[in-house]
């Protein structure tokens, strides 16, 4: 839909807005509909109902392949081929998807591909917080309605859960974990028995065939709620793992940040593969608590260091770099970045950087640079 700006009319603003009116992050089943629809067109595999992919061409959308005719899909997901396998799997059975893994690890990203691909609709969502309410989940009313007319149909609406279970389609649930425990098992009635009751209105929803849901969690952040084991044993869970090797996270970030970047009239990716290299290897050394070569044990952050901050760190260089720079991604670039994702607790976090620096970082060779950069905003 075309908004005008008032005012916009005669100045010509409006029609180059139209003109650059692309969303900043299209949905998934958007900025790959060109992939998705060669996968479809060359998939002579069975489907199981409603889904718009063979599990085979699920897990080659994800993982990513060349098919028949040429075409290239780009991996979406860099990481065990077996854990996709048994994601796809779980959700063309009736037991529901659990995302389990530590901040950072794609779960997010994963489950949005996944019901893209399944149901070619990933915007059926429920973000979890610590607000969110029943409703969310279930249903809320149109209180217009409701007050003029009473409980009915009309003045029901829908969550997104609702409308997957009507449709059969994929509903999302993000950040599972951070929903009220009450609101939580509001699930297990949609898992279990596949129906949602409305009992206002003395009727029930039942899912149809080609319903599921993916749900994400993590154990690791403040504000956590446990699952009931109720609730839990209505899921299949699967674990995401970090980047196994320094190579493949490097790969991953290279990845999504060029993505990002093209979004956003960023510099090449390419052209900033040291840097990028540079920040993983502190980010895993310093996770992991031992430099790369085993040799010196280090102390760990309060942070968790994950890829995704690791992709906001390098985007964040580029456009320092394309902004206020020469467009190539250096080590002053990234400095500041590395340091506010460390940096969590003053107290603590601080004297662990400093002693990462001077210990490890000033005694790298090829990395005086780096060192200069991050003592210039450490300090």
């Amino acid at each position: 839909m075309t908004v005008t700006v008032p005012g916009t009319e005669s100045t010509g603003i409006n029609e180059a807005a139209n003109e650059a009116n692309e969303p900043l992050r299209p949905h998934a089943e958007d900025a790959f509909a060109d992939e998705l629809r060669a996968l479809a067109a060359a998939d002579d595999r069975p489907r199981p109902a409603r889904w718009r992919l063979s599990p085979w061409a699920v897990a080659t959308y994800l993982l990513g392949g060349a098919l028949p005719d040429g075409t290239v899909i780009t991996p979406k997901y860099v990481g065990p081929r077996r854990i996709v396998e048994v994601a796809i799997t779980t959700l063309a059975t009736d037991r529901a998807l659990l995302l389990l893994g530590v901040p950072g690890t794609a779960k997010t990203w994963v489950s949005e591909h996944l019901a893209a691909a399944v149901s070619g609709d990933s915007t059926l969502l429920v973000q979890g917080t610590a607000g969110t309410p029943e409703e969310a989940i279930r249903y809320g009313w149109n209180y217009a309605q409701l007050l003029a007319h009473g409980p009915s149909r009309d003045a029901l609406v829908p969550s997104p859960v609702m409308r997957a279970m009507a449709n059969g389609m994929t509903a999302r649930v993000e950040e599972l974990t951070r929903i009220p425990a009450d609101v939580q098992d509001t699930l297990i009635t949609v898992l279990s028995e596949k129906t949602l009751p409305i009992p206002e209105l003395g009727e029930e929803v039942q899912a149809v065939r080609g319903f599921n849901l993916i749900a994400t969690a993590n154990d690791r952040d403040r504000g956590v709620n446990e699952l009931s084991s109720a609730l839990r044993r209505r899921f299949n869970t699967v674990v995401l793992p970090l980047p196994a090797t320094p190579e493949a996270e490097v790969d991953i970030v290279s990845r999504r940040v060029a993505q990002i970047g093209r979004s956003l009239d960023l510099p090449e990716v390419p052209e900033g593969v040291d840097e990028i290299r540079r920040v993983v290897t502190v980010f895993r050394e310093l996770r992991d608590g031992v430099t790369g070569d085993g040799r010196t044990k280090l102390k760990s952050p309060s942070g968790t260091l994950s890829t995704a901050e690791a992709i906001s760190v390098v985007t964040s260089g580029l456009a320092l770099a394309a902004h206020f720079g020469d467009g190539v991604l250096r080590a002053g670039d990234v400095a500041a970045g590395i340091l506010g994702a460390v940096v969590r607790d003053p107290a603590t976090d601080r004297v662990i950087w400093q002693e990462y620096l001077e210990a490890v970082v000033r005694e790298r060779d090829g990395w005086k640079d780096f060192y200069r950069a991050c003592r210039e905003v450490t300090a």
